[in-house]
């Protein structure tokens, strides 16, 4: 038996995980989990495009020069 696409999100919403982790559609779902890095991605994309450029370049280059520093 297959749930309803309803069902699913309902009982993804219980588990406090997502369709596609349950789904087993993504190879990092463990992200999808964390709820305020959810949340903050959400708050980008409500920002005009060039804000949300800036924000990911500047994001990138954090993520760079950490990656640097553990090396």
């Amino acid at each position: 038996m297959t749930p309803s696409i309803d069902v699913a999100k309902k009982l993804a919403n219980i588990l406090d995980t997502t369709v596609g982790y349950l789904l087993e559609e993504t190879e990092q779902a463990d992200l999808f989990k964390d709820k305020k890095m959810l949340q903050r991605l959400q708050g980008i994309l409500k920002l005009p495009e060039k804000e949300q450029s800036s924000i990911l370049l500047t994001l990138d280059h954090f993520i760079k020069a950490a990656k640097i520093s553990f090396d």
